[in-house]
């Protein structure tokens, strides 16, 4: 079965942006890109990879989740398909239709419609955001990859907002970049997927 994985960035204090959505502040150094676009190349969005010239095919994901919040950005810029080299759900009860034919609006039980995504065939399902979409779809949530920056923002949008519901992750795989980010990637405790993702990703 396909995993929902977080893969997200985050301040040492547990901000993934801003108060006002705004992300950045998180510095792009070289050492960084290069963890990126090595091994998670299809997180980055689409004019974001042709910029760059990265073209490999996606590593771990070929699905990606994101809420309208997380969706807006892009908007705002003109980019109806910020990520067109995967399939794209924004979960939604604002958006009345799709403003790209390439993306699917959830507007009704983002639960259900995971856990049908998940039953598929295929690669992981790229959980993009915000803290309000992975508060309501933590239930499915197989697995964490958290980028943490050593950056404290002192004020922000958390990595969740849910009601209080604690639940354990094993810690699967750490691995320090030159700047000083750490990516930490965790599974569910008691599900397959707390096993290693894969060694080599994390030397």
């Amino acid at each position: 079965m396909r995993r929902l994985i977080y893969y997200v960035a985050t301040t040492l204090d547990g901000c993934i942006a801003a108060p006002d959505g705004d992300a950045d502040f998180f510095p792009v150094t070289p050492d960084v890109l290069d963890f990126i676009t090595e091994e998670y190349p299809e997180t980055l969005p689409a004019h974001v990879r042709a910029a760059l010239g990265v073209d490999s095919p996606g590593r771990h994901f070929d699905t990606a989740v994101q809420g309208r919040a997380t969706y807006d950005p892009a908007l705002r810029i003109g980019i109806t398909s910020p990520y067109r080299h995967l399939r794209q759900y924004v979960v939604s009860t604002t958006l009345t239709e799709s403003p790209d034919p390439e993306v699917e609006i959830v507007s009704t039980d983002p639960l259900a419609r995971v856990r049908a995504l998940k039953a598929e065939d295929g690669k992981d399902i790229y959980l993009v955001g915000g803290a309000r979409l992975a508060g309501t779809l933590l239930p499915e949530i197989d697995g964490l990859v958290v980028k943490v920056y050593p950056i404290v923002a002192g004020a922000g949008i958390p990595l969740f907002t849910a009601d209080f519901a604690p639940r354990r992750f094993e810690l699967t795989g750490t691995r320090v970049l030159d700047g000083g980010m750490v990516v930490l990637t965790y599974g569910r405790q008691g599900s397959s997927s707390a096993s290693t993702e894969s060694e080599s990703t994390m030397r």
